[in-house]
């Protein structure tokens, strides 16, 4: 399960909606492969800084709506891009078709498709995809394991380790507010090393047991419900960053275990 308490869903149901990600997963790396590196406009959704959207985005969470049209019509969807849709069964679709399109425009693969399936309490099932290199992450329902080019591994989180033998990524070297910055390299300075710029991939590697701390600031609905499932189908920790659950956004921490997270909302947290 990827939370306490989650409800145990009917099997075939189980399926259906695993299945029916995997289906968004498909159709998302056919509308973003697309334009991948290759010359593309951008807008900016924001005045006063680049938050870019490009058609990739929006062809891509359109794909999704489409297949969930036909597949799930009476889930709720909630997308980046096109906003919500009512839905009346009780689950919710959380997608974010390209996160990290700075980085899908800059041509790096470390952006990615993020796909959830939520209920009232927060994310049931995670699925983090990677079209380019062509790695697929998912937890929740029973299941935590990926696939890539070298074939199909399960996830598994890193175990304790003291904070200075700890990597931590982030998106944005600044983070946040200028608090939120000096609270997350306080951080920063207490572990071994700090990478930065890989977007969602960087809760992929927490799942997998490549490093032990993602720390971000500012962030919404859909770009922590897949995670969230992922990870903590792996055996981490993801909450805001006093320790609270956070499927809404905002300051998020996610740890490779209890023991990094305890020592990681500490030094976030001291004064």
């Amino acid at each position: 399960m990827t939370r306490s308490g989650a409800p145990d869903l009917p099997g075939a149901l189980a399926t259906e909606l695993r299945g029916t990600a995997h289906a968004l997963a498909d159709a998302a790396r056919a509308a973003t492969l697309g334009h991948f590196r290759t010359p593309i406009d951008a807008e900016t959704k924001e005045a006063g800084r680049f938050d870019p959207v490009t058609v990739a985005d929006r062809l891509c969470e359109d794909a999704m709506r489409a297949v969930l049209a036909r597949r799930r019509p009476d889930d709720a969807i909630l997308g980046e891009e096109r906003g919500t849709r009512a839905g009346t069964s009780g689950l919710t679709w959380v997608l974010d078709p390209i996160d990290g399109t700075r980085s899908y425009l800059a041509g790096t693969p470390t952006w990615g498709v993020l796909i959830a399936v939520s209920d009232a309490d927060g994310p049931l099932y995670g699925l983090i995809d990677q079209p380019y290199i062509g790695e697929r992450f998912e937890g929740g329902l029973g299941h935590a394991g990926m696939t890539g080019p070298l074939g199909a591994r399960p996830l598994r989180c890193r175990g304790p380790r003291a904070l200075p033998d700890c990597i931590l990524m982030t998106t944005f070297p600044e983070v946040g507010t200028p608090e939120e910055g000096a609270a997350f390299h306080r951080l920063s300075r207490g572990v071994r090393m700090t990478r930065y710029g890989t977007d969602c991939y960087a809760y992929a590697l927490v799942a997998l047991g490549q490093i032990d701390l993602v720390v971000e600031a500012g962030l919404q609905p859909y770009d922590v419900a897949a995670p969230i499932a992922v990870i903590e189908a792996a055996g981490g920790i993801v909450t805001d960053w006093e320790g609270r659950p956070a499927p809404g956004g905002g300051r998020i921490l996610a740890a490779a275990n209890a023991a990094v997270h305890a020592a990681a909302v500490a030094v976030l947290n001291a004064r």
